[in-house]
């Protein structure tokens, strides 16, 4: 049995500097607060509690008072820096640097055109509710239209200027997609007034992972995905290893490993272990290990 680790799999750059910062701060503190999970890893947030991290959410902030305060990858909007501020709390900004730029470029955009005439609107291709798209509608003091859907594209009003951007992580086959349906939408009706800006702010570190895991999934004869259930980026991950490769499985680490999946893995010849942005390396080394222990 060769039991290979993917080595595109693991934290994206954005998710590895909040830790970063996570662990710099508590080796000085001891202490620090994170508003909302560090990376939706349960396993990864535990170890960093045991180092004194606490998570607290956005009731807490309102009461936390003269602390320093861990702000993930994925970004917050203005409100946030505001409560802080006015808590005399000091942020330890951890937003992803390609996240901050496109909060700057849809912060700009908003800005220099709110009060034009008539008033275009800002729209976001991303995952409702998710958190880096609750950190970019609040650069438009939530008025941004989020499409998740092509069929939420029916919300646009194509009688004024659209400029579009979308979350760093969504699929760029489907935003491009979307880029096409607005375009058509606008020549088969015939709008006068629609005049559309579309910028393409996917990630490409994390967008390319897409293809780089199908093609890792299809060189094994066994697949063992690690991912964190609170995940979407593994869930998405997950479905296209599965779709390369039927016979992958989703685990969150060593603990769910049963006898049964065990011994699959040693009736195979290559066992290939990969995960999500989320995922630790150290997570996927521990299924690893298990694997080799487990004879």
């Amino acid at each position: 049995m060769q039991v290979t680790i993917d080595s595109h799999s693991g934290f994206c750059a954005g998710v590895t500097g909040a830790i970063r910062r996570a662990e710099n701060e508590l080796q000085q503190t001891g202490q620090l607060y994170c508003l909302g999970d560090i990376v939706h890893n349960g396993q990864e947030v535990q170890r960093l509690e045991q180092l004194g991290l606490e998570t607290i959410d956005y009731d807490d902030l309102r009461t936390i008072h003269n602390a320093r305060v861990l702000l993930r990858a994925h970004g917050e909007p203005p409100s946030t820096y505001w409560i802080a501020q006015q808590n005399g709390n000091t942020i330890i900004d951890g937003t992803c640097p390609v996240v901050k730029r496109l909060q700057q470029r849809i912060a700009e955009t908003y800005n220099a055109h709110k009060h034009d005439n008539p008033q275009p609107q800002i729209a976001i291709f991303g995952k409702r509710g998710h958190a880096e798209v609750i950190g970019l509608q609040g650069q438009t003091n939530n008025t941004a239209v989020i499409i998740e859907h092509l069929s939420d594209a029916e919300q646009l009003d194509y009688n004024r200027p659209i400029y579009l951007f979308s979350q760093t992580t969504k699929s760029l086959d489907e935003f491009n997609q979307l880029v096409e349906h607005i375009k058509g939408k606008i020549s088969d009706l015939g709008f006068q007034n629609s005049y559309f800006k579309y910028y393409d702010t996917i990630c490409r570190s994390v967008a390319n992972r897409v293809e780089q895991l199908k093609a890792f999934a299809r060189e094994q004869d066994m697949v063992l995905f690690v991912g964190g259930t609170k995940s979407s980026n593994a869930a998405v991950l997950f479905n296209h290893c599965k779709q390369a490769n039927e016979h992958c499985f989703f685990i969150t680490g060593q603990q769910d490993m049963t006898d049964e999946l065990i011994a699959q893995c040693h009736a195979a010849e290559r066992v290939g272990i990969c995960g999500a942005t989320s995922t630790p390396l150290w997570l996927m080394e521990q299924v690893r290990d298990k694997l080799k222990i487990e004879r």
